[in-house]
């Protein structure tokens, strides 16, 4: 099951529409994750038509229509694997024993909120996984958004794509 993660994509407040690429990896995408911060509803509309499930959450800047369409948290089972998704986790300092207490329950956790790629395990084997953004990369080198395969309860093919700095 081909799996694509996404975060933060923040249209129209910091770019004008989402890259090419991303576009093209959730309609080659079984399952797509945003972990909030969509900004406005039109880029929501956008991903539900395109997606062929999508697996979404809010976050601090979305306002109360986005807010009534998604949950704080939203959970899957796929691939044997038993997803979470949430905006926030809070600093990096401690990260992994907050989230293995605040989800015992995952196997897999997609955040976002810092733009910044990460991929970790908690000592208990929870796995804890960034995409960054797709369109505001900070103080990263590139926008990025991941893709991995879930199948027979394993994540594999795991893959940060990197992308074109915008003109």
């Amino acid at each position: 099951m081909r799996l694509l993660l996404t975060t933060d994509t923040h249209v129209p407040t910091r770019a004008r529409a989402l890259p090419e690429p991303l576009l093209r990896a959730v309609e080659e995408a079984e399952v797509v994750f945003h972990a909030g911060d969509w900004v406005d509803t039109a880029t929501l509309d956008l991903f539900e038509a395109r997606a062929r499930r999508l697996v979404a959450v809010h976050g601090n800047n979305d306002g109360p229509a986005l807010r009534e369409r998604l949950p704080e948290v939203a959970r899957a089972e796929l691939g044997g694997l038993r997803f979470a998704v949430v905006h926030e986790t809070g600093p990096a300092r401690g990260r992994e024993q907050r989230c293995e207490e605040r989800f015992p329950d995952a196997d897999v956790l997609v955040f976002g909120h810092s733009h910044i790629p990460w991929d970790s395990r908690t000592p208990g084997g929870l796995r804890l996984l960034n995409p960054g953004s797709p369109t505001d990369r900070r103080r990263q080198p590139f926008a990025t958004y991941l893709t991995a395969d879930a199948e027979g309860g394993r994540l594999s093919d795991l893959r940060l794509h990197r992308l074109p700095r915008r003109t």
